[in-house]
């Protein structure tokens, strides 16, 4: 809560301001904050010549001054059935200002964090399927393919993933809270299906079944956990859509007559 609140009775309506999480400037030059703790808001300021790409829907609201063209993308037809593979609307939304200090805010859909990635050209990052909010213009969106069958049946993100090519920043939006690990070469780490949001290409990404009869059967993890090899920074994301999906599901009105399997559950991956 700032201190400018000032919500008296039989004055002027006022409400206290969000928490502010971060600031800062893009690789373009268009300063942004991102407000909120849980339910974040991204808000970037547009000059003439600066521009912004994001999915269909991301928009949550912006000045008089932004204009808003919905195409195909830069990959055309292409670069359409590619996003369509990574989980993004089959149209992006690009975004410009006819004018100075204009307002452009996006909003995540589910409680997590907004993350901006500073991409120097020729520098890239690989990241879950729809974990895109938004990006400038310069920065190339294209899928990256699991090529390992293992990986791609039982790593938790299937064989197509997205990448982002620099220069430009990119905006993700991840699921609950982000730790963030650089490994050294040789360096592994084991993570729980749906917990790995992003890495850089240098990282080495397969599958590693668990050990151990009793963990398989009772261990509640699964029959796989990824496995990351440095060198490289990894990005794990706290609480997994698919997890907290799950962990709902079992609150929800079933049919009448339907009842769980009393046998025994064992996740794949």
């Amino acid at each position: 809560m700032t201190e400018s609140y000032t919500n008296v009775p039989g004055q002027r309506l006022d409400l206290p301001e969000p928490d502010i999480a971060m600031r800062g400037t893009t690789m373009g030059g268009s300063p942004y904050k991102v407000v909120g703790t849980t339910m974040q808001s991204l808000m970037i300021q547009l000059n003439p010549g600066q521009a912004l790409y994001s999915e269909g829907g991301s928009l949550s609201w912006m000045t008089d001054g932004v204009r808003m063209d919905t195409n195909l993308g830069s990959g055309g037809l292409f670069g359409m059935v590619q996003r369509a593979f990574t989980g993004e609307s089959l149209f992006v939304v690009n975004f410009t200002a006819d004018r100075e200090n204009q307002l452009v805010a996006f909003s995540s859909e589910f409680p997590g964090k907004i993350i901006p990635i500073h991409l120097a050209a020729g520098q890239s990052v690989i990241a879950q399927k729809d974990s895109l909010l938004v990006a400038e213009k310069s920065v190339n969106m294209s899928i990256a393919l699991q090529r390992r069958l293992g990986a791609g049946l039982f790593g938790g993100e299937g064989f197509i993933l997205q990448r982002f090519d620099g220069p430009g920043t990119m905006f993700a939006s991840l699921d609950g809270e982000i730790v963030e690990y650089t490994l050294n070469p040789g360096q592994r780490l084991l993570v729980d299906t749906g917990h790995l949001a992003m890495f850089e290409p240098s990282v080495q990404y397969d599958i590693q079944m668990v050990k151990g009869f009793k963990n398989i059967l009772f261990g509640g993890e699964g029959l796989f956990l990824v496995s990351l090899t440095g060198p490289g920074r990894i990005w794990l994301q706290t609480m997994p859509m698919s997890k907290l999906a799950g962990a709902l599901a079992k609150y929800m009105p079933r049919a009448e007559g339907g009842h769980e399997n009393p046998g025994l559950n064992i996740k794949l991956g």
